[in-house]
């Protein structure tokens, strides 16, 4: 049997933090933050976990190669069990969706799901794989939003998906290292991100409270920005595979600011930042485990 510390390798357990904040900015735009916000950013976490040790299980051989370390071609993990225990955080992820949200929810759980499986097993190494990881991310805001207005949060969602782009672009080089057009091209893509990220609260106002709740989206979003786009102008200095690889893992663990800025920016002061405090976490737990 493998041990604890192999499967959360496998999971890449600690980038999971980079998760719930999909659903509570999707449920603070829709106006659906509840008793079933934390079931369903659980099931968004379950299913996180189930696409990264499939993921796993379909590179096994090219990892082989590319990454002998990994818990699966090291011989830690046996295939058969990543590929069950993926298919069992799947069951898993969608039935505590349909538990915390009903049906609206496993709606969006089961295309989700559907979609996150589609990317390890066909469309990673394709033209189309940014695009279909994006799509995950996206959902994954739209289940959070599912109890309320889903149209509200499609800004979120689109703001979201657009860093997803940005990170599984750069990701698509880890190994070989990049030229430097692509780490120019995400940065640029970073800037809007956060730029769209960084519109004022809803609910700022005229007095002291109201302007530091119509300040902190913006806050949240230089943080963000500053943080990920740092590590991508050090790739475009040198686009070497050990730059590229710590930039998707500062897309990842810098994921929360940027769900912080858009909880903030629906009017959830409090709870963007609770939700931002997961990135220097993130950071800290991504030197013992990789979250890439």
């Amino acid at each position: 049997m493998p041990r604890v510390a192999d499967l959360a390798e496998l999971v890449r357990a600690p980038a999971a933090l980079s998760v719930p904040g999909d659903v509570v900015a999707g449920a603070a735009a829709a106006g659906a933050l509840g008793p079933g916000t934390p079931v369903l950013a659980t099931a968004s976490v379950l299913l996180y976990w189930a696409g990264m040790a499939a993921n796993d299980w379909a590179d096994r051989r090219l990892d082989a190669v590319e990454r002998p370390e990994r818990p699966i071609p090291s011989g830690r993990v046996h295939p058969g069990l990543a590929v069950g225990l993926a298919a069992g955080l799947t069951v898993a992820g969608v039935g505590l969706a349909a538990l915390g949200g009903g049906r609206r929810a496993t709606a969006v759980a089961v295309p989700l799901a559907a979609a996150v499986w589609a990317y390890d097993l066909a469309a990673k190494n394709t033209a189309a794989g940014p695009a279909v990881m994006a799509t995950c991310r996206g959902l994954d805001v739209l289940l959070g939003a599912a109890g309320g207005r889903p149209a509200r949060a499609l800004p979120a969602a689109l703001t979201v998906a657009a860093h997803t782009w940005t990170v599984t672009a750069l990701s698509r080089r880890e190994v070989t290292g990049a030229d430097r057009a692509l780490p120019r091209r995400t940065l640029a893509g970073t800037a809007l991100v956060a730029a769209s990220a960084a519109l004022p609260s809803r609910r700022g106002g005229p007095t002291v409270a109201g302007r530091v709740a119509a300040a902190l989206p913006g806050v949240l979003a230089g943080w963000y920005a500053v943080r990920y786009g740092t590590a991508q102008a050090r790739v475009a200095a040198d686009p070497s595979a050990g730059r590229v690889r710590a930039a998707v893992g500062a897309g990842i663990t810098g994921l929360p600011a940027l769900q912080g800025a858009l909880t903030a920016r629906a009017g959830a002061g409090l709870l963007g930042l609770a939700v931002a405090a997961a990135a220097p976490l993130g950071r800290r737990l991504a030197r013992k485990v990789s979250p890439t």
